[in-house]
């Protein structure tokens, strides 16, 4: 099983990290020890001071298929979920200054908690879906895939070009503004529309 995550996805967040807007998606991989499942807690790490969250919405992945057109995208996955894009920002902006990659800032252990899925029968339109998060009972993100710059059709075609996609794997879909910074005793709640399907601490 493989992470696949879309970054700079919703302008408002380009806008507030001061990126350039992209004319394709941008695209990085999580490896499965990324993952963090059944609301498991998030040991703050180490070697970063500024560990920042994402939420996304996620696509699980149903069936194996590369070079896969737009229009049949849909038939690719069957559930939707939520996730955390944990971010080391620190050694992301450091990494990013001297041209490097930045995967450690990325897909370092436990960066990509994941919640409960939920089958697309429950969405009457994929173009219209909200999700936010809560730290600490606050709301800090919001968004409506309405927003993205690529939607679910678009990013299945273009990462399938590149890699193929096999049954389990996950597509992280990008995350609106509000990213900022995690703090150890935090609890994250996120949500799909008013159903709660990620709840966790960080410790």
């Amino acid at each position: 099983m493989k992470v696949i995550a879309i970054g700079r996805n919703y302008a408002e967040h380009i806008e507030e990290l001061k990126n350039e807007r992209p004319s394709e998606p941008v695209v990085f991989l999580k490896p499965d020890t990324a993952v963090l499942k059944n609301n498991a807690p998030f040991f703050h790490p180490d070697f970063s001071e500024n560990i920042h969250h994402e939420v996304e919405l996620v696509l699980k992945v149903s069936k194996e298929g590369k070079y896969i057109q737009k229009e049949f995208a849909h038939r690719y996955f069957e559930e939707i979920g939520i996730g955390i894009d944990f971010t080391a920002r620190d050694l992301q902006e450091k990494c990013k200054a001297k041209g490097l990659p930045w995967e450690i800032a990325k897909a370092f252990n436990g960066s990509a908690p994941i919640g409960e899925f939920l089958p697309i029968s429950e969405f009457s339109e994929l173009n219209d879906i909200n999700f936010h998060l809560n730290i600490n009972g606050e709301l800090r993100q919001k968004g409506n895939t309405s927003m993205m710059l690529f939607n679910f059709a678009d990013i299945i075609a273009y990462v399938s070009k590149f890699f193929t996609l096999k049954k389990g794997d996950l597509i992280f879909t990008g995350t609106p503004a509000g990213v900022s910074k995690i703090n150890v005793g935090d609890r994250l709640e996120a949500f799909i529309e008013d159903k709660k399907l990620l709840d966790f601490e960080v410790k």
